[in-house]
């Protein structure tokens, strides 16, 4: 289930985005960029439409993601 990332108090969103750059195993290429830039980069990402705030009911988890790979 997608979830409207423009309805989450901006303190939320934002503990999401830290959340999903900090996973272990998350790649931007070969030049080190800081949490904030990091940050910034998926928060266009999702203004743009680019990615989404997904849901699972199953494993009761939210995940962001390329919407080309959201099958909803």
């Amino acid at each position: 289930m997608l979830i409207p990332w423009q309805q989450l108090d901006p303190d939320t969103l934002e503990n999401l985005l830290e959340s999903f750059v900090l996973r272990e195993g998350t790649d931007y290429g070969e030049q080190e960029r800081s949490l904030a830039q990091k940050v910034a980069d998926v928060r266009r990402q999702l203004e743009s439409g680019e990615a989404v705030l997904v849901w699972s009911e199953l494993h009761e988890t939210i995940n962001i993601m390329p919407r080309s790979q959201f099958r909803g």
